[in-house]
């Protein structure tokens, strides 16, 4: 738990390029294919290297991160690899890389439930990514450009909950002033 703690900033660095993607997505929201893809591939790269930084980092056997960075980072690569790619393949691209990160997320925040008890940041996040790459799928017909607003909520929201998870982490850094029970517990 304590290089969980430690490293609290790369679940909020991850949150902020979250964010950053859905700003610049809501910004342009008459963006090309081309430029979408190139936005997806380095939001998508970037935060695969984050959640194996964090992988790493975290001495707790969190093995759902590792997949998780390293479906982003191949998302990320096909998108740079692929940059031609049609409206409706980036959807599907997108779609998939959110339904399996998503999974990685509930994986992972199931075991992190050990160390952080009553989290339910992660599985938020998880859940949010689900759901966002089943609507994908149901409405492949839609297309990419059309569902700029809805890939820019979703990052902003997921984006907000990552945040959130590393500045509880943070939190947990803080030395917590002794409880009224636990001082009775220490006279009796």
């Amino acid at each position: 738990m304590n290089s969980l703690v430690r490293y609290w900033w790369l679940v909020a660095l991850r949150g902020l390029f979250a964010m950053i993607f859905g700003v610049m997505a809501l910004i342009w929201p008459h963006l090309t294919v081309g430029v979408l893809v190139i936005l997806f591939g380095a939001y998508s790269l970037a935060d695969g290297v984050f959640a194996l930084v964090a992988a790493v980092q975290h001495r707790e056997r969190v093995g759902a991160l590792v997949f998780e960075g390293v479906a982003g980072i191949i998302a990320g690569i096909v998108a740079f690899m692929w940059p031609g790619i049609t409206a409706l393949a980036l959807l599907y691209l997108i779609a998939i890389w959110a339904i399996g990160t998503g999974v990685f997320e509930i994986i992972a925040a199931t075991r992190l439930r050990r160390l952080i008890p009553g989290e339910v940041l992660l599985i938020l996040s998880g859940v949010c990514s689900i759901g966002f790459g089943v609507l994908l799928l149901l409405r492949p017909g839609v297309g990419a450009l059309a569902v700029v607003g809805l890939i820019a909520a979703y990052s902003l929201v997921f984006g907000v909950l990552l945040i959130a998870l590393g500045f509880r982490l943070h939190a947990l850094q803080k030395p917590h002033s002794p409880n009224l029970s636990d001082s009775a517990s220490a006279r009796a």
